[in-house]
């Protein structure tokens, strides 16, 4: 086994370029398919590209922010010592692995954002850990392995499929009616295959290490992080200098947070979404950080965090909009649908909506286009409306493990490249694949 797991991860540590390149690589295959299969034209292909490329221009800033916080309140001194202290309940190599993809897995159940975060995080912080105690971890299988516990995200709490089909008012509402998630989400056989994945993953990612010391890639001594982080050098002196490392204005600013989160929440009674999180993150960073100009000096360094992905999304909205006006994504569904009866239309499902998020990588995006036609078809071939969506919700996280986007967030923030990670990462898909199938078809 090592032996092979040893081969593709150098045949993906030769062939796989950085995540932006592969963004412009779709770009022109999307383009190709467009006016070769679609018929679409040139024109009208890069008119609907260019028009469609600041269509999620929302969502971007929205995602780049949540990355952006994120790596911020986990750069806060009390933060980063907490995660270290964590780390250090690690003993051996197998633990850590399993211990990453694991922590990931049931964030992605409570929050897709907050688990792409934390897989960063968790995997830089123990990492980190191990090196400081001599404990010696593949570092890019780590940072897969943590990863990899994404994969279950549409099936927990943040589910863009299950929350959109339970919310009243939604696009598909004639044709599905109201779904409660007590159908989708909270089905039997959504969450026992969550908690399958969710169990037997991290084990499978820890046998991926390998067992030769040259193939062993340790976390970087570069990385190492100083314990006098966040701490100023020199005290202040003038008054625009004690503004700026006051602890006083911090905490009347970080009040007023407090009592607008209490008024969303229990006053309005409104739920979790990403503008809410995103404010809960900016201001609990604002507070451990001690003083608004700290906190501002850790984003500043986290920077790199978000511009990488801030740049790439566009690309993948034109994309979208050209798949969608072209007719590509819809003949890419029907190509599935037209093998399917009520028995196997959700395991089409799946394998549909894994190739078509390769294309859209945003669940709600890829709801847009794909929900429409196996709604309808469900309800033609009396198939089972609940579970046909969340096969396809299960097809969009599936392949997010090899989509470099969805990626990006992680390795930005563990700084590894997406070459060295992208081998174990394809183990894991095959795996969860195998489950997701069986458990579709089967039960």
């Amino acid at each position: 086994m090592h032996r092979g797991v040893d081969v593709l991860v150098r045949f993906f540590m030769r062939w796989i370029p950085d995540s932006f390149v592969i963004a412009i690589i779709l770009t022109l295959f999307t383009f190709l398919l467009s006016i070769s299969v679609a018929d679409f034209g040139i024109a009208d292909t890069i008119s609907t590209w260019g028009s469609g490329f600041w269509d999620l221009l929302k969502f971007t800033n929205q995602i780049t922010l949540t990355l952006l916080f994120g790596y911020a309140l986990a750069n806060t001194r009390p933060v980063h010592q907490l995660l270290l202290k964590v780390a250090e309940m690690i003993r051996t190599p197998r633990m850590a692995y399993v211990l990453v993809c694991l922590v990931t897995g049931i964030c992605a159940l409570l929050s897709w954002g907050l688990a792409l975060i934390t897989a960063g995080i968790v995997a830089r912080a123990v990492g980190e850990s191990c090196r400081r105690r001599g404990i010696i971890i593949h570092y890019p299988l780590l940072v897969a392995s943590a990863f990899s516990g994404f994969v279950i995200w549409h099936q927990g709490l943040s589910s863009s499929v299950g929350l959109t089909l339970a919310t009243p008012g939604h696009f598909l509402e004639s044709v599905t009616g109201i779904v409660p998630i007590t159908e989708t989400l909270f089905t039997s056989w959504n969450m026992i295959l969550a908690l399958v994945v969710l169990v037997t993953l991290p084990w499978l990612m820890s046998l991926l290490a390998p067992v030769s010391p040259e193939n062993i890639s340790e976390f970087p001594e570069a990385l190492v992080g100083s314990d006098d982080r966040t701490e100023s050098a020199v005290p202040p002196q003038s008054p625009a200098e004690r503004l700026e490392q006051s602890r006083l204005l911090n905490v009347v600013i970080i009040l007023v947070a407090v009592s607008y989160v209490y008024m969303h929440f229990i006053q309005r009674g409104l739920g979790l979404t990403l503008d809410i999180f995103n404010f809960t993150f900016l201001f609990a960073g604002l507070m451990l950080a001690g003083s608004p100009m700290k906190y501002l000096q850790i984003i500043i360094e986290g920077g790199r965090v978000a511009s990488v992905f801030l740049l790439q999304y566009p690309f993948y909205s034109g994309v979208a909009a050209v798949m969608a006006a072209s007719g590509l994504a819809a003949m890419l569904v029907d190509f599935f649908v037209q093998a399917s009866n009520a028995e196997s239309l959700p395991l089409f499902s799946f394998l549909s909506g894994g190739l078509l998020n390769i294309f859209i990588p945003s669940g709600g995006g890829q709801w847009a286009v794909q929900g429409p036609i196996m709604m309808e078809t469900a309800r033609a071939l009396n198939a089972d409306v609940p579970r046909v969506a969340m096969s396809v919700a299960l097809g969009d996280q599936w392949t997010n493990l090899i989509q470099p986007l969805s990626i990006v967030p992680v390795i930005t923030i563990a700084q590894v490249p997406l070459r060295a990670v992208m081998g174990y990462c394809f183990f894991a898909l095959v795996y969860s694949g195998f489950l997701f199938s069986i458990a579709l078809y089967f039960f």
